[in-house]
């Protein structure tokens, strides 16, 4: 589980000392500790001495006694009288040394810890003095000088100037300091940078020195708190993300494990140039970082079921900038489950989930019906929500039970009221839906393995109810047996059909384009501007006090993840549907296609052959090459019985090479100018050739000759494809042409085309293809456009640049869900069908010329006259087999996909074969 992992770390890493930056006050530090004795007096000169250390931070002074009988105390400067060094020290029997005390004269003090029991803090009244003795006395000078400034500020008037006072001294102090290059885990690291940065942990953050070598990444906080320095191995680092913290590009995330939600360390710079520089120095590292285009990676693993729903919200709230490590943008998960009173969950029932397609606070009629009220009476900037969906209030409301030091941190030493903590699972989705200001949304504990946060297992004494009831563990749904039956059913519920198909619903409300401007107001999804990103911008508010404001607000009000998509997020292709409906290509249906138990088709083994296919593509093995061309390749086909090569060439000759002799058999030319492309028609007696010189030519086989001739465009024919009687043609004349080619037995004669529809575009139509069903079109042109068209219609269903330059190559999905695109600017694109968002963006080093793809892994052919295998789901290069001496300018694959035919700008046409 994200926090309790994260908190099991922490006290692992925080040895086993009482004292926690958790006994601070939001936004204080922690400067530095010395070891004393608390003078207690008695009577006249009766004294006992507590052996402990004493804290100095920025707004108390804090002394831990070693005895964990004894107290915590938490003296807050603002509530001194005064702190002096009296001169009347007692002479140390033990050492010899005078020591120097510190007293400290207070009306309000906090104890809290006695006999290391995490409970409220108790309030010690009255003007009382404590007296600290320090081991070292040459130290008191400087203890008292520094509590003296810190005192000056704790009674400032103004929040800002106090604020101001404390970064001052805290900077200054940081200046004095540098890291100590000791600490370096070799002699020989080379420095690359060092810079001043303080530490992220849920509710604290701790000042300190970032430093930058060629092997690590060390932190050195400033007190030496929790331990001297922090080490991560530049090596084990799998990922690195820039952050915002309160609302500002200051923040750093560093993780050596693929799918955890802990980082490593959180890190927060005072300047966004240093952030940037630590970042550049630690991604360079890295052989796999994330590209900026991860949301939509994720988005294509999701999509295709290589993900959970689970992995995909972690994945998603992670690129939004949400961490364990701030709680004011902490994950948030969405309430699924609705039913919270029958005695069996029945996650067939559609009314057994909650509507993804709402906020929280519009699932019920009666309480929008009032915010939608009081938002039209409101002055701007309006708000339809008074509080957020996500907050450290809410998060903590959650894991008390597991994080009770953050919720006394948060709530100034107090637990919340019995009454209003999270005692019932149903009370809280109730109270979600009826209460007048509350919008809270889930977080990922719910779905998780760790039932702990739902069971009191501290045995923390939480109070009692007005009912007289013990708060002790969460009341559970009729339905769930225990706490860990409780979270499997939600797990189940999270990855049921019906979240499957409604689960994007909800990404648009929270990380997509439904999240603000218009589409939220029209999704009643609009929360306080301070929530959004973008919403203020702190730099530009002078006023301190105002800022200080702001900040407090931004922090403990909650923030509205990063927006991640902006236009309709996908739904999700649903396992158990299988083939495209013809019917519907303009939606892109699916139909269900079962399987009996038992029952193997053809269709099942050829599909299980591809896959192992496409699983060896890494293992092609060149078997031999030909140069039986002078000029470029532009097309390859094969006949049904593989016997017969045919290849089109920039020299203008239409070739036929056999497979079983390896010897050039036929040679023709049609035209002066190139031929573009070729396909053979069913039943192997005609190949079809288009041409530069606008024509699309008919080679009848059997008797060696050109058959018919189609004057078709007005510009260079660039590609041809055929189904069912129907010959599509694109052109540089800007069109794709759709001709219908009516039999000779008809006719008694030759060929005859009839034009049925034509494509019209802006410009040059370099490239189209086919989907597997022959429903949908792809085009794509020399301006970087792409193109689908359903062609039972003969309409434009989407439109978009994708490229920069050339389109070269553009194909679907087997399933059709998706087109990959390939241009002149070495980007691979995934589109997807439906939506017509590009929802992944691949860079190669240089233009892949043409490619084949199962919709998860791409063979290309690139610029170089390599071979290149690419993981689309991961974003990389998996293979790179060296192949022609120029580029790979076209390719063939067998059905099987396990034989492969390439032809290059070498004038060479290459055999390949997998090796299994």
């Amino acid at each position: 589980m994200a926090f309790i992992r994260k908190r099991r770390q922490e006290q692992q890493l925080y040895s086993k000392e009482r004292f926690s930056l958790l006994l601070l006050n939001l936004e204080e530090y922690y400067f530095e500790q010395h070891t004393a004795n608390h003078i207690l007096k008695k009577n006249g000169t009766d004294r006992r001495k507590v052996r402990g250390s004493l804290k100095i931070c920025s707004k108390s002074v804090i002394f831990e006694p070693d005895e964990i009988s004894q107290p915590i105390i938490k003296v807050p400067l603002r509530d001194c009288i005064k702190i002096e060094a009296p001169e009347d020290n007692e002479r140390n029997l033990f050492t010899g040394v005078t020591p120097g005390t510190i007293s400290v004269i207070s009306n309000q003090a906090f104890l809290t810890k006695e006999q290391n029991i995490i409970a409220p803090f108790k309030t010690e009244r009255g003007k009382t003095e404590y007296v600290f003795e320090l081991d070292v006395p040459g130290k008191v000078e400087d203890v008292i000088h520094t509590l003296h400034q810190l005192y000056r500020a704790s009674h400032l008037d103004k929040l800002g100037d106090q604020a101001a006072m404390i970064t001052a001294i805290l900077q200054s102090r940081l200046a004095r300091a540098s890291f100590d290059k000791n600490r370096f885990q070799n002699v020989s690291e080379t420095l690359h940078m060092e810079c001043k940065a303080e530490m992220v942990t849920p509710l604290v953050t701790n000042p300190g020195h970032v430093c930058i070598t060629d092997a690590n990444l060390y932190f050195q906080p400033l007190n030496g708190y929790p331990k001297p320095v922090v080490q991560v191995t530049l090596h084990s680092v799998r990922r690195i993300y820039k952050r915002r913290h309160g609302l500002l590009p200051l923040g750093l995330e560093v993780f050596c494990t693929e799918n955890d939600l802990c980082s490593d360390i959180y890190l927060k710079f005072y300047d966004t140039q240093d952030r940037d520089d630590v970042y550049f120095y630690v991604a360079t590292y890295l052989e796999n970082h994330v590209a900026e285009q991860a949301a939509e990676s994720y988005m294509l693993q999701w999509q295709r079921g290589h993900i959970s729903n689970y992995q995909y919200l972690l994945h998603l709230n992670n690129l939004a900038d949400r961490s364990c490590n701030d709680l004011s943008q902490y994950p948030v998960f969405p309430w699924i489950i609705a039913d919270y009173s029958s005695s069996e969950l029945d996650l067939t029932k559609p009314e057994t989930f909650r509507d993804l397609s709402k906020p929280i606070g519009a699932l019920n009629k009666e309480r929008l019906e009032r915010l939608q009220e009081r938002y039209r009476e409101m002055p701007e900037p309006k708000f339809m929500y008074g509080s957020h969906y996500s907050s450290p209030g809410y998060v903590l409301f959650y894991l008390v039970r597991v994080a009770p030091e953050y919720m006394l941190c948060l709530q100034n030493g107090k637990f919340d009221h019995p009454d209003r903590m999270f005692n019932s699972i149903a009370e809280t989705w109730k109270n979600c839906l009826v209460g007048a200001t509350d919008f809270k949304e889930l977080i990922p504990e719910f779905y998780e393995n760790d039932s702990s946060f739902l069971v009191n297992n501290l045995n923390l004494d939480l109070g009692r109810t007005q009912g007289g009831k013990m708060v002790e563990n969460v009341e559970l749904p009729p339905w769930a047996s225990d706490a860990d039956d409780f979270l499997q059913k939600s797990r189940d519920a999270l990855e049921s059909q019906y979240v499957s198909e409604h689960l994007h619903e909800w990404i648009d409300l929270v990380f997509g384009y439904k999240q603000k401007g218009n589409e939220a107001v029209a999704a009643q999804n609009v929360f306080h501007p301070l929530t959004y990103e973008g919403g203020v911008d702190l730099n530009r508010i002078m006023d301190p006090n105002e800022r200080v404001a702001l900040l407090t607000q931004i922090l403990e009000f909650g923030q509205t993840p990063k927006q991640l998509f902006i236009t309709p997020h996908p739904q999700r292709i649903v396992p158990k549907f299988k083939s495209l409906s013809r019917a519907s290509s303009r939606s892109i249906s699916v139909t269900e296609s079962p399987v009996s138990p038992g029952e193997e088709s053809f269709e099942d083994l050829t599909e299980e052959s591809i896959t192992l296919a496409w699983n060896s593509i890494t293992k092609l093995k060149l078997e031999e090459g030909h140069k039986i061309h002078k000029g470029a390749v532009t097309g390859i086909a094969v006949s049904s019985n593989k016997s017969s090569i045919f290849s089109t060439s920039q020299d203008s000759t239409l070739k036929m090479f056999s497979a079983e002799s390896k010897m050039l058999q036929r040679s023709v030319s049609f035209s002066s100018m190139a031929l573009s492309s070729c396909l053979i028609l069913p039943g192997d007696t005609t190949v079809i050739c288009s041409s530069w010189d606008n024509n699309i030519y008919f080679y009848s086989i059997a008797f060696g000759r050109r058959q018919d001739t189609l004057i078709g465009h007005d510009d260079a024919v660039s590609k041809i494809c055929w189904h069912n009687d129907h010959l599509y043609s694109a052109s540089w004349d800007s069109t794709v042409k759709v001709w219908h080619c009516v039999p000779e037995e008809l006719l008694g004669t030759k060929k005859h085309f009839e034009l049925v529809a034509e494509l019209e575009h802006d410009v040059s139509v370099n490239t189209i293809h086919l989907n597997d069903v022959h429903t949908l079109l792809a085009s794509g042109t020399k301006e970087g456009t792409i193109s689908i068209w359903d062609i039972t219609t003969a309409t434009m269903l989407h439109q978009l640049s994708c490229h920069v330059g050339t389109v070269f190559d553009a194909a679907f999905s087997p399933d059709s869900r998706h087109l990959l695109s390939t241009g002149e600017d070495g980007y691979f694109k995934v589109t997807d069908v439906q939506t017509g968002m590009i929802i992944s963006s691949m860079a190669s080093e240089q233009p892949q010329r043409c490619f084949k793809w199962d919709g998860n892994t791409i063979l290309s052919g690139s610029q170089s006259g390599e071979l290149m295998v690419w993981d689309i789901v991961g974003g990389k290069i998996v293979e790179r087999i060296k192949g022609h001496t120029g580029p790979v300018t076209s390719m063939w694959m067998n059905e099987q996909c396990n034989n492969i035919i390439t032809g290059g700008e070498d004038k060479q046409i290459m055999f390949w074969k997998q090796q299994y």
